[in-house]
């Protein structure tokens, strides 16, 4: 469990993998939680309530931004997040090679939650948030 922990943590550092953005909701709460996790069901937890926060947030930005928008430009944003919503299932589902065991599950999931992040900044710029 520690070896698979250990595994997770250098793919992030090393970059074969996205990371919850720095400045992310909770990325500091994440990243205790990670290093408390001595299991693959404790970490699978870790990025279950990362990707909520992130979720929710990814969402809050959405709106926010869509709320600016009018005529062409909300169909633009519209259009837009659909093909990447589309884009990190099919990229995060690569993750989840069906030979890589729990690893490839939970680096899946790590990817989607990472994403979402990242996606949330995004828009949280875009919208003048940040």
């Amino acid at each position: 469990m520690t070896l698979l922990r250990s595994i997770l943590l250098l793919a992030l550092a090393a970059g074969a993998m996205p990371a919850v953005a720095q400045d992310g909701a909770g990325s500091k709460q994440y990243r205790r939680c990670m290093d408390k996790a001595v299991s693959n069901p404790a970490i699978m937890e870790c990025i279950a309530v990362q990707y909520d926060t992130e979720d929710k947030r990814l969402n809050v930005a959405y709106r926010a931004l869509m709320a600016r928008q009018q005529g062409e430009r909300k169909k633009q944003l519209q259009e837009a997040q659909r093909l990447w919503l589309k884009y990190v299932e099919a990229n995060c589902m690569f993750y989840h090679d069906p030979d890589g065991g729990t690893a490839a599950v939970l680096l899946a999931e790590e990817c989607s939650m990472s994403a979402r992040a990242a996606r949330a900044t995004e828009l949280e710029e875009l919208a003048g948030g940040r």
